[in-house]
């Protein structure tokens, strides 16, 4: 596997045509399907004001993007953290909407259509019919939500990191016992986590130790061995 960038975002609406902006960006760098620790997180200032209806969902105020940062001045940043990894996002139609409208507005090309993976659809394949939001998925993977009031980029980046795990497999990924040497492109093999020792240990016994055993095999066990008494 190669590595990954799980995106979140929170916006002042729906749609980025009728002048909906981006509020908030999170990201959750993960490495074969496994989180390496490092994020990107912003506050984005909309250069306008957000209605009550969004800030009932994530709780994010004009106050508290009053002197963030515009698009313009973290797109750079955004960029460089998610290189040219795919982009894994929840209806990622969504995120990829207001993400690609942004860059737009700032001069930037857009990401590439086909590096953006939707785990909306992932789930929907998988358990068709059923209710597949991230929340949903949350709790039928048994992953907390106690730390989750209302939405948040980054959390919901986090959580999102761990839902793909679970649809991917990475858990099951993660016992597995075969024995034959495991290989990455550019890498060696890894040693298997059995078989022989490359280099086995050297005898421990003294010569004395030796001797006294092959006394006691011929004067102790081969006496009473039953093949002897035939």
């Amino acid at each position: 596997m190669a590595r990954e960038i799980v995106l979140d975002t929170e916006t002042t609406g729906f749609d980025p045509k009728t002048g909906d902006r981006l509020i908030e960006i999170g990201c959750v760098e993960i490495d074969d399907l496994l989180p390496t620790g490092r994020t990107f997180h912003r506050l984005v200032n909309p250069e306008r004001s957000i209605p009550a209806g969004a800030i009932a969902v994530h709780g994010i105020t004009d106050d508290k993007v009053r002197t963030a940062p515009r698009f313009r001045e973290i797109v750079a940043d955004l960029r460089e953290f998610v290189g040219d990894a795919p982009v894994i996002a929840h209806n990622a139609a969504f995120d990829r909407a207001f993400v690609d409208w942004e860059c737009g507005l700032c001069g930037q090309p857009p990401i590439a259509a086909d590096r953006w993976i939707d785990t909306l659809a992932l789930a929907q394949t998988r358990f068709p019919g059923m209710a597949n939001s991230l929340d949903a998925l949350c709790r039928r993977f048994k992953i907390s939500l106690t730390e989750r009031s209302l939405h948040g980029a980054l959390i919901d980046a986090r959580l999102l990191a761990d839902v793909y795990l679970e649809l991917k497999g990475g858990k099951a990924r993660r016992l597995d016992l075969t024995t034959g040497p495991r290989t990455t492109p550019g890498m060696e093999a890894a040693r298997p986590a059995h078989g022989t020792r490359p280099r086995p240990l050297s005898p421990r016994l003294t010569e004395a130790e030796a001797t006294a055993h092959r006394t006691f095999l011929e004067t102790t066990i081969r006496s009473t061995a039953l093949w002897d008494a035939v």
